[in-house]
């Protein structure tokens, strides 16, 4: 599995985790609900900022993200 693809399950995963839907983790990072749908579908690459905003919505360090 490439960083991509386990940065995608990785978000789903933790998000589902806290109960949160698409668009309730989305106004919590501040970004839009289709790009959490992009970033879950591992549709788009996000930038390293945008991934330590999710990482902090979601109250874990980047590495948690991405390993």
């Amino acid at each position: 599995m490439d960083v991509q693809q386990r940065l995608a399950a990785n978000l789903r995963r933790l998000r589902q985790e806290r109960g949160l839907s698409q668009e309730a983790f989305a106004d919590e990072a501040g970004v839009y609900r289709t790009y959490v749908s992009d970033l879950e579908r591992a549709a788009r690459n996000p930038t390293i900022r945008v991934v330590e905003t999710l990482a902090r919505a979601l109250g874990v360090t980047v590495s948690d993200l991405l390993s």
